[in-house]
């Protein structure tokens, strides 16, 4: 037990109100931390609930917890976080809310991190929760990015104003005494000045990468959060009585210069907030909401932050002011949705406008300008669409839709070359309703969508699948698949079918997209009503039905079906986890094609088929199929992992192709594994186990992968079959793929194509970390020669920004990342294995490696120093980036002896006819 007679090394002052549920999970999460010397305060403002009871238990169990109660309730968050810090004994002081929690961690790694840079705080990444979906995202994930980093001083680092939380800090105790810093009482929103006054008052800060705070995001509306209380007037009005206090408060400390990045915090994050709602807020809430901010907007934001802003939020908030309340909803719908146009553009000369008619006065000119979007100038697959219902019908089973098309950048201006079609995503293939547009005005085009509920897969639970249709477009083999907008007065319809009440409606959250919702009728519904009183019965119920349909039957199911013999003509066929048609299998598989062998080949895919050959036999990775074709098969190909769930079957032969060379620690090399639990380093061994061989691109990937993985079987020393295509990049077949992907790119005659394809970051899939070059400062640099196509990690997020979309296209549409390469006549990556496969094509690589220190010393680690092995510059600048571009063919003459040693060194084995040796020695006396 601590001894409490010891000065604490951090105080966690945990505040509280009606909240005796969540508190004991929240004081658990600091009583659990890796620091055990520090103590817990809890700070209950006057509640009115359990809570008293609960907090003076866990303050009997553990003598590290101590207990303030406010003698009446103060009504915000501010008064008991004063409370504590007047309580706290510890020279270093934390914060937290009682429905949150901190990671196990997260006061140790901070107390060292203090103690080491002698900051007067650190500030860490915040884990967002939502509660409801169990979703998990990172708060603006571009603050912490890099490497533990020490900050002199706020206007150093002015992008943290935006870090507003109290919360995800590790305060001085000494340094809030020295400045008498308290929160604000009487207001809500009171982090954001005492957060703005630390920043600047602050010498020094310190900034860590890891997470250091998990906030829940509740769902249940009777516990709504400040922060999602934004309906609320008062909320709006907390806002702004916040900023203008930091206002003041920089001005009289002598820090007026820092209110430009203060004003681009607010207009980009508070005011951002309640501009995206507006499309689901009335006409009243909308005009008193504007009166509130429209004189602040006026008066007290920097031109320097206005000027600064997103076009499409400059659009929306002049609409907003100028009482066009109707437009400005229209326009918040396309705030960070490019792909998303205007309901209407008016054209003058060169100039383009937002809206039906040309301003007529100077302001509006200057901010309903949107030339810059070049609207009619950007490819298929960026050009801004929208698509609204205008009605919807229903009788029996038929579901019948109005849509109508806003397209002012005319990407249906050939509408007779688009196949266009509402998409309902299922379980297995979407729902796919063909349908016609006619035109219905300049720039616009209508449609009558019948939809036949009965084809919808229906189950006990609702739909097999997501409920917002959308509307996929396709043309020249590229598709697109935008929301399909639904008006907020859309009136509420429903039709009964296969016991389930079908609805049509909008959803509350979002762009407003069409949803379809369901619910039990009849007899059913009945048993909804009634079952909450079933209490246990209805749990175990719920239990069983996860049973009968879950992973361990089908596990069970697997081990049973595996007894049978082996079908000896069936081959499972996986690339990437089932994302694709793509990788090493499918020329494998080509290869098979090509020699007519009597063997029968299934491939597996995780999403959408669609991008598979017409013809191809496809089973969906985890269902009951697919649990019977891994059991039966004789051959299993795949380049990543089949689930270690299943067991190779007695006289099956695995064929593990792998997906590239290895410049990352993989296997038993990643700390999480070689530290790891023991049932998990069995788990990994086991899952190598399966295989009966493995092709080796070269000598390094033996003396990477194979030995980091433990694996001694049979290696196939032939390169790697995917790569045959670009060792062989001469020829016909090549040169045609290349032709097709510059004609589906829309890449003009006369112009090079740069590739960046750079690989995903652990610990922030999702979070657009991996895209680290400026693609406006690139796009400007070399945008006159050259076209530059992105394809992130399919871990990664990514939409083109409207004002690069002319020189910039995604190339995440094509499956096989092959017709990218061979397109492309340079490649930018950083530590992707892509690098390797590209050596082969002869062509220039570029390294953009701003993180590579952090990456390297990152959890994962690395095989390679970078600048030792790499066959071009390595770039940590775009300015530097897009000079070597315009000059790239010098640079590519004084790297030319780097890159033959690249060559050398990591595709020794390819020789482009990998698919006919793999075909060969796998299916040795078929082939």
């Amino acid at each position: 037990m601590t001894d409490t007679t010891l000065t604490p090394d951090v105080t966690v002052v945990v505040i509280t109100y009606n909240d005796a549920h969540r508190l004991p999970r929240a004081v658990h999460s600091v009583l659990r931390q890796t620091l055990r010397n520090l103590e817990v305060i809890i700070a209950d403002d006057c509640s009115t609930d359990d809570t008293e009871r609960v907090a003076g238990e866990l303050a009997a169990t553990d003598p590290r917890v101590r207990v303030l109660r406010l003698p009446e309730n103060s009504g915000g968050c501010s008064a008991p976080r004063n409370a504590g810090i007047d309580a706290a004994r510890a020279p270093y002081l934390m914060f937290l809310d009682s429905d949150d929690e901190l990671p196990r961690h997260a006061c140790k790694s901070l107390l060292l991190t203090a103690e080491a840079t002698g900051v007067d705080f650190v500030t860490g990444e915040v884990t967002r929760v939502n509660e409801e979906n169990g979703a998990r995202a990172l708060w603006y994930p571009e603050l912490f990015d890099s490497d533990v980093r020490v900050v002199d001083g706020i206007a150093r680092a002015p992008e943290f104003f935006t870090d507003h939380l109290s919360t995800n800090k590790l305060y001085r105790a000494a340094f809030i005494a020295r400045h008498r810093l308290r929160f604000p009482t009487g207001m809500h929103y009171e982090d954001q000045l005492f957060t703005a006054k630390a920043f600047t008052l602050a010498d020094r800060f310190a900034v860590v990468p890891w997470p250091v705070y998990t906030w829940y995001l509740a769902h249940d509306p009777g516990q709504l959060s400040i922060s999602s209380s934004r309906h609320k007037m008062a909320n709006v009005r907390d806002r702004v009585h916040a900023a203008r206090l930091i206002d003041t408060f920089l001005t009289d400390s002598g820090n007026a210069a820092l209110r430009p990045a203060k004003d681009t915090k607010f207009l980009r994050h508070d005011l951002r907030l309640y501009l995206g709602d507006l499309p689901f807020r009335d006409l009243e809430w909308i005009g008193e909401f504007t009166e509130v901010v429209s004189e602040y907007l006026s008066t007290g934001i920097t031109p320097q932050a206005r000027a600064e802003l997103p076009r499409e939020q400059r659009v929306c908030q002049y609409l907003l002011t100028a009482g066009r309340f109707e437009d400005a909803q229209a326009a918040a719908r396309t705030l960070g949705r490019p792909l998303l146009a205007p309901p209407a553009v008016i054209r003058d000369g060169e100039r383009t406008y937002w809206g039906d008619h040309l301003p007529d006065d100077p302001e509006a000119l200057a901010e309903l300008d949107i030339t810059e979007w070049q609207l009619d100038a950007q490819p298929f697959t960026s050009r801004p669409v929208r698509h609204e219902l205008t009605r919807v019908t229903t009788a029996g089973a038929k579901l019948r839709l109005g849509l109508r098309t806003y397209d002012p950048a005319r990407l249906l201006a050939d509408p007779d070359g688009i196949t266009a079609e509402l998409w309902l995503a299922t379980s297995g293939e979407p729902l796919r309703v063909p349908f016609a547009y006619v035109p219905a005005g300049t720039d616009r085009y209508e449609a009558d969508i019948e939809v036949d509920l009965r084809k919808v897969p229906m189950a006990a639970k609702g739909f097999k699948g997501r409920r917002h249709p959308v509307i996929a477009l396709e043309r020249l083999g590229l598709r697109r698949t935008d929301i399909l907008l639904a008006p907020g007065d859309l009136p509420a319809r429903r039709t009964r079918l296969a016991g389930h009440s079908i609805g049509v409606a909008v959803e509350e959250r979002g762009a407003g997209r069409l949803e379809l919702t369901w619910s039990r009728s009849g007899l059913l519904a009945g048993a909804e009503v009634i079952a909450p009183a079933l209490g246990p019965v209805r749990r175990k119920t719920a239990r069983v039905s996860r049973r009968l349909s879950g992973p361990r039957l089908k596990t069970w199911t697997y081990q049973e079906l595996k007894r049978l013999p082996r079908d000896r003509d069936l081959v499972v066929f996986e690339a990437l986890e089932g994302r694709g048609y793509a990788d090493s299998p499918r020329y494998i598989y080509e290869e098979l094609v090509r020699r007519g062998l009597p063997l029968n080949a299934v491939w597996s895919h995780a999403g959408d088929p669609s991008g598979f050959p017409p013809g191809v036999p496809l089973v969906r990775r985890g269902s009951w199929e697919y649990v019977r074709t891994l059991a039966r098969a004789r051959y299993w190909v795949d380049s990543h992992g089949f689930p270690a769930a299943y067991g190779k079957p007695r006289g099956t032969r695995y064929l593990q192709t792998w997906h590239g060379q290895a410049f990352k620690h993989m296997g038993f090399d990643i700390p999480e594994l070689r530290f790891g639990s023991e049932d998990k380093q069995r788990q990994h061994r086991e899952a190598v186990a399966r295989w009966d061989l493995l092709i080796a691109p070269s000598e390094e990937f033996e003396r990477t992968f194979v030995r980091a993985n433990g694996y001694t079987g049979e290696l196939l020393r032939c390169g790697l079959p995917r790569n045959d295509v670009l060792v062989r990049w001469r020829e016909v077949e090549a040169r045609d793929r290349a032709q097709a992907a510059r004609v589906r790119l829309q890449i003009p005659d006369g112009r090079k194509v740069l590739l960046y394809a750079p690989t995903f970051r652990d610990g922030a899939r999702g979070s657009g970390a991996s895209l680290r070059v400026d693609l406006a400062q690139l796009a400007a640099g070399i945008g006159q020669e050259w076209t530059i196509v992105v394809r992130p990690h399919y871990y990664e997020r990514f939409e083109v920004p409207r004002e690069v979309a002319p020189v910039v296209r995604d190339g995440r549409g094509f499956p096989d990342i092959n017709d990218l390469l061979l397109a492309s006549d340079a490649l930018l990556t950083d530590y992707s294995s892509v690098m390797f496969d590209y050596a082969n094509l002869g062509r220039p690589v570029l390294l953009f490696a701003d993180d590579y220190e952090h990456y390297r010393n990152s959890a994962r680690g690395a095989y390679y120093d970078l600048a030792e092995i790499a066959p071009g510059p390595v770039l940590t600048e775009t300015g530097e980036l897009v000079e070597v571009v315009n000059d790239l063919d010098r640079v590519q003459k004084e790297h030319a002896d780097r890159y033959a040693a690249f060559q050398n060194r990591f595709t020794t084995y390819e020789t482009g006819g990998a698919s006919w040796a793999v075909v060969e020695r796998f299916f040795e006396g078929i082939a």
